[in-house]
């Protein structure tokens, strides 16, 4: 029993001392095969990384190895500072060298004619005839209030029309349908300055936290919704809930008016 012990033992040992050897052996195989070669160092993939994963995270997800100068892929990254601010536009998989091509600053990757939303954003859509959406001339970028006109029961159980700036400063992220462009069959004397009117319905997105984006919903589904642009500068100050009562500021002494005594 001893014996076999000592032999499984010894043959152990000449196992690691043959691995030893080979892998010496193949390390300085390598080194002579790139002996009197050109040669550079690459970043290579060493830890597969996702589409998205930011240019600052990469560090450890990659390594360094010594290719001859004829198998480095044009456009590898050669320090990691290149990757700043930029995001993977694809998955990476290990063995593939570092590339420049593969990473992109985050607005660039933007659909044409669109905006990042917020962080935390929600983005809903709402369809629009032109005359609701400031004539068309929403753009991706644009910063709107958006007013809701509803009826509603009030206590005496009557009917009434209300409209409010339900909110304001609404991030426009994409718009879908354009004014139609002017042709000859266009009477240019009662086209605006501006451009043509716009002949169909616009689909305008629009990025809101969860709790706004459902008052817009719910305008949509139980009223109507209007859209106004809201350059910088512009008064938002003394809105209120406009209705039939106060549309006209203070009807005092006017007597009864459609109906309703003061």
């Amino acid at each position: 029993m001893r014996r076999r012990l000592l032999a499984a033992t010894v043959a152990l040992l000449l196992a690691a001392a043959g691995a030893v050897v080979l892998l010496a052996y193949v390390r300085g195989a390598d080194a002579r095969a790139l002996a009197g070669t050109r040669t550079v160092d690459v970043l290579v993939v060493d830890q597969a990384i996702p589409e998205g994963t930011p240019g600052e995270e990469v560090a450890d997800l990659v390594r360094t190895e010594r290719l001859p100068a004829k198998a480095a892929v044009e456009g590898g990254i050669t320090d990691l500072a290149q990757l700043a601010g930029q995001v993977a536009t694809a998955d990476l998989q290990p063995g593939e060298q570092l590339l420049a091509v593969r990473f992109a600053a985050p607005e660039d990757l933007a659909v044409p004619g669109t905006v990042p939303p917020p962080p935390g954003a929600s983005e809903v859509s709402i369809l629009l005839e032109p005359q609701r959406a400031v004539g068309g001339r929403l753009a991706a970028g644009d910063e709107i209030g958006v007013y809701v006109s509803m009826k509603l029961e009030n206590e005496a159980g009557k009917t009434v029309g209300t409209t409010h700036a339900t909110l304001h400063g609404a991030l426009v992220t994409q718009v879908q349908g354009a004014p139609a462009p002017a042709g000859e069959d266009v009477d240019t004397e009662t086209v605006s300055s501006g451009g043509a009117a716009p002949t169909g319905s616009l689909l305008v997105t629009v990025a809101l936290p969860a709790r706004d984006a459902e008052l817009v919903v719910f305008g949509m589904e139980h009223g109507t919704v209007w859209l106004t642009l809201e350059p910088e500068g512009a008064d938002l100050d003394d809105t209120r809930i406009v209705t039939q009562g106060n549309v006209y500021g203070d009807l005092s002494g006017l007597g009864t008016v459609y109906g309703e005594s003061e």
